[in-house]
């Protein structure tokens, strides 16, 4: 696929139960005029409090295959017998806002991405060990003792894989989520070449994301820079 117009995403991944979910909700609660989410698509059923369109746009199968099949998809992965994945509607629907697009993806579908032009950068949400991640994944009580087993073998795949180099261009250890969150956002700052004050003046309206969109694609880094490395 083509790159497409408009700020360069940033891709969150890491395992369920690592807190990237927790920690997307609070950066678009706080940066809502800056970060848009990009909502995927799956196969698989709500879970209690999920809205469609929202947390997931909920679909058949059919019909994402449908879509996958006709070139519509950028990434796509199975888990677990439910598909997901992320349409380039979804993207360019947060780029047209002049937003940043935030894309929650598995770490299959962010092998796809580096595959195709899209270029964002790509973060890493990881607990500080299994044993943790377990313990919040049955907090939760949302899985069966065989989903979980599943979600834990997939997770461990995860935190070894986000250790290759090149893979990530930061990896975030979730051990508390103040100083998890204070991370992801000095690092959204740096890397967009915003500046948390610039940030702070565009949640505030004085200042407006088209303003500085040029700006931010003629500046920003290839995530293989050398110099985004050294920040990071």
């Amino acid at each position: 696929m083509h790159a497409m117009a408009g700020p360069r995403p940033v891709v969150l991944s890491g395992p369920s139960g690592a807190g990237k979910s927790t920690l997307l909700k609070k950066l678009l609660k706080d940066y809502g005029n800056v970060f848009g989410f990009s909502v995927s698509h799956t196969t698989r059923q709500p879970r209690t409090g999920e809205a469609n369109g929202k947390e997931y746009h909920f679909v058949t199968r059919e019909h994402m295959q449908k879509e996958i099949d006709a070139g519509e998809f950028i990434e796509h992965a199975e888990f677990s017998g439910n598909m997901y994945g992320t349409s380039k509607a979804a993207v360019q629907a947060v780029q047209a806002q002049n937003q940043i697009c935030i894309l929650d993806i598995d770490l299959q579908g962010v092998k796809n991405i580096k595959k195709t032009d899209l270029k964002p950068i790509y973060i890493s949400v990881q607990a500080p060990s299994i044993e943790v991640l377990e313990k919040r994944l049955r907090d939760r009580q949302t899985e069966s003792e065989e989903s979980l087993q599943k979600r834990l073998n997939t997770a461990r795949v995860d935190m070894e894989l986000s250790k290759e180099p090149g893979l990530f261009d930061l990896v975030i250890i979730n051990n508390d989520l103040e100083k998890a969150y204070s991370e992801l956002k000095e690092v959204l700052a740096e890397v967009s070449l915003l500046g948390l004050a610039t940030v702070e003046a565009i949640v505030h309206g004085q200042v407006s994301v088209r303003e500085l969109r040029k700006e931010v694609l003629d500046k920003l880094p290839s995530p293989r820079d050398g110099k985004l490395m050294a920040r990071l």
